[in-house]
């Protein structure tokens, strides 16, 4: 039976991992056997996907990257080149630590910047833009920018990408989705 993704002739995908239709998997990945990778996703060259991680759809993950067990990657994230997901706080190749993994959360819409780190047991809320380089040690607010190491936050982000600058009523206007944002206590919604 044709299978209704991609997967190159390189890539190996174990027994048991689930694949979305319409999902490509390029050269030289692994997929592990309890993986759930989403629909139309794209999975760039040699990505590792560990047992136990969940990806939704129309996820994009460019090269050189590995997600370990314990990372759920929900709707539409965007992972950068070589940026670096952990999964144990403080790893040491003597001593076994699989029952301390901590979950790591990057939710819809975000985007990771190539060579980011992100340390394990955080959240990284929607549509938030972790910049290239970054080292992400907290967790990030939704719609958050995110720069340098230790990552701090120098903004707001739209849907689309767009930088929000608020006025003192605390509103912004989106020009790219024709679309207001607000800005209350610290957190970022969208208007109607």
């Amino acid at each position: 039976m044709e299978n209704d993704y991609f997967v190159h002739t390189s890539s190996v995908v174990d027994q048991g991992a689930i694949i979305g239709k319409g999902t490509k998997i390029w050269h030289f990945s692994h997929v592990m056997p309890t993986a759930i990778i989403g629909e139309n996703c794209n999975i760039g060259q040699n990505v590792f996907i560990d047992n136990k991680v969940e990806i939704g759809r129309g996820v994009k993950i460019q090269n050189n990257v590995s997600l370990y067990n314990g990372v759920i990657v929900e709707d539409d994230v965007f992972l950068g080149p070589s940026m670096v997901l952990t999964n144990v706080i403080n790893p040491r190749s003597f001593i076994e630590r699989k029952s301390e993994f901590k979950p790591t959360y990057l939710r819809k819409g975000c985007t990771i910047g190539a060579n980011a780190t992100i340390v394990c047991g955080v959240e990284i809320g929607a549509y938030a833009l972790v910049g290239a380089g970054a080292v992400i040690i907290r967790d990030v607010p939704p719609f958050a920018m995110m720069v340098g190491n230790p990552a701090r936050q120098k903004g707001w982000i739209s849907k689309t990408g767009e930088k929000l600058l608020f006025d003192d009523s605390g509103k912004s206007w989106c020009v790219a989705e024709k679309k207001w944002y607000s800005l209350a206590e610290g957190t970022v919604s969208e208007l109607s």
